[in-house]
């Protein structure tokens, strides 16, 4: 370590190492002159002729390095903190807290300085705005009452130009509480991106050589909702520089998973969670005031505290053109409040809509699709994926894996299940009693027959809707086919019925696909 601070100040002041030469060669001729002082006393001039002869020019030097200040820093910090400290008992190199507070207590004041400013900041307008009001009030009573008129209907047309806050007077720590005591804030369940189990789909490239689109894997899904939502959100950097999108809708059948992704964003960016699906809302903010009351705080306090994400389960219920008798939950009153949040909503705001449905063909496509930027299709598990599934579902279970339990015959006879399915079902075989005799009695796969046997799987007529609707998001109408009375898919172009594969729902995909015959629509 000595050698190496010896070497930073050598290169540090490299012109005092030439000036010493130069001092050395003179003194060397010096002493020569000293004795041809001795032998010759008349040879001085000569001498002082022959230094000038005999000096050599300065020649190259090393410019003084960029980094010579960072390794003296770094060998300075080495001797501080290091040089004398004793680490075997620290074999695995664990951080260390001490140092670790000392660095950060800085930071911190820093950042509790600036709080601590704005919020002086806001109190000092406010007893300004307080100030101003009473010397308004003061003036208003000395003029006469036409004058004070005017003055209030000039002060409604300056209100109506900006931006209006309909909570001026409120916190956001109050705006918080309120919404915490209502239900609408809540706390997301701890699960991660990665919790969501799946393959990718390998047949995708050889189903686009035959002109077939395959269904996206559930790999896939997980990739897309980690670009789309948990970087954007995780990070101010990449929120910044990625693409801006501000509302997501995840599409497909009952039991995919959906509502465990939204959890698994919010969990993994630390994002607050604002549940405005119309279950949780309904009975609450009743009216049209209290309904843009609601919508206002909501993102409100979404934008002050980021980042924040905004679920709407059930999302299609707000632009469905009929609603049943025995819904109760008023679900269309988001239906003009929601778009106008999106134009306000800004690319610094780490805010996102998150919508859920089961059912998105029931929705008004126009409106659904202009709310909704990006609509995340999540079909039913494949053979690989179902595979996957139930092998981390038994061992969760604290199953055992014997010759007798053939996962590959368990994933092939599961097709049309998803993972919620087999989740019900796993449980309802790995009891605690079953648990016990699974050293006498191996576990077989016939056992999750019958638990099976009584859930409805997705049939393909069902996934091909949901395709649909993910490829031709802006120009599909679903509606029922006057010919032959089944359900039918309606473009701009043409009539695409679904009557001869409803009848044999065991079909491959491009059967199916083979099987729809297109009629001109009128």
């Amino acid at each position: 370590m000595d050698l190496l601070l010896l070497c930073v100040q050598q290169l540090v002041a490299p012109p005092e190492e030439g000036g010493k030469k130069k001092k050395g060669k003179k003194g060397g001729k010096g002493k020569k002159g000293k004795k041809d002082k001795k032998e010759k006393k008349g040879k001085k001039g000569k001498g002082k002729k022959g230094k000038g002869e005999d000096e050599e020019p300065p020649g190259w030097t090393m410019p003084p390095s960029v980094f010579i200040k960072t390794v003296a820093e770094g060998c300075f910090d080495y001797r501080n903190h290091w040089e004398c400290r004793d680490e075997d008992w620290n074999f695995q190199q664990k951080h260390d807290s001490e140092l670790i507070k000392v660095t950060k207590r800085g930071e911190l004041e820093l950042e509790i300085r600036q709080q601590v400013d704005e919020i002086m900041r806001e109190e000092l307008s406010k007893l300004k705005l307080a100030i101003d009001k009473e010397k308004k009030a003061k003036g208003g009573k000395k003029k006469g009452k036409k004058k004070g008129k005017k003055g209030k209907k000039g002060k409604k047309g300056k209100k109506g130009k900006k931006e209006k806050d309909l909570t001026p007077d409120r916190t956001i720590d109050s705006l918080y509480e309120e919404l915490v005591m209502e239900g609408v804030i809540k706390r997301p369940s701890k699960t991660q991106v990665t919790d969501f189990l799946g393959d990718y789909s390998y047949l995708g490239t050889t189903l686009r050589a035959k002109n077939i689109e395959p269904m996206p894997g559930l790999a896939d899904v997980r990739r897309i909702i980690t670009e789309y939502c948990v970087l954007p959100l995780g990070s101010q950097t990449v929120h910044e520089k990625a693409p801006h999108i501000k509302s997501l809708a995840l599409i497909g059948p009952r039991g995919t998973g959906k509502k465990m992704l939204v959890n698994a964003v919010c969990a993994e960016t630390g994002a607050n969670f604002f549940d405005l699906s119309p279950q949780n809302v309904a009975g609450k903010f009743q009216g049209k005031k209290e309904t843009a009351l609601l919508i206002h705080m909501v993102f409100k306090v979404a934008r002050a505290l980021p980042p924040s994400v905004v679920y709407i389960g059930d999302c299609e219920k707000s632009f469905m053109k009929k609603i049943p008798k025995a819904d109760t939950s008023d679900c269309k009153r988001f239906k003009k409040e929601l778009p106008k949040v999106l134009k306000i909503l800004k690319p610094e705001d780490r805010v996102l809509i998150l919508g859920v449905t089961k059912v998105p063909f029931n929705a008004d496509v126009k409106p659904f699709c202009t709310m909704y930027q990006k609509l995340v299709l999540i079909p039913r598990p494949d053979y690989a994926s179902r595979r996957i599934l139930w092998k981390s579902l038994i061992e969760k279970g604290n199953g055992r894996f014997s010759p007798q339990l053939s996962l590959s015959s368990l994933a092939k006879v599961t097709d049309g299940y998803t993972p919620g399915h087999m989740a019900t079902a796993t449980q309802a075989v790995l009891t605690e009693k079953r648990i016990t005799q699974l050293h006498k009695k191996p576990l077989e796969a016939s056992e999750f027959i019958p638990p099976l046997a009584k859930i409805d799987p997705v049939y393909k007529e069902e996934e091909i809707a949901f395709k649909v609707c993910g490829i031709f998001p802006s120009k599909h109408l679903f509606m029922k086919d006057d010919l032959c009375g089944q359900f039918c898919i309606c473009t701009t172009h043409r009539l695409i019925s679904c009557s001869r594969f409803l009848s044999s729902p065991s079909m491959h995909g491009g059967e199916l696909l083979q099987g729809l015959h297109v009629q001109d629509h009128c």
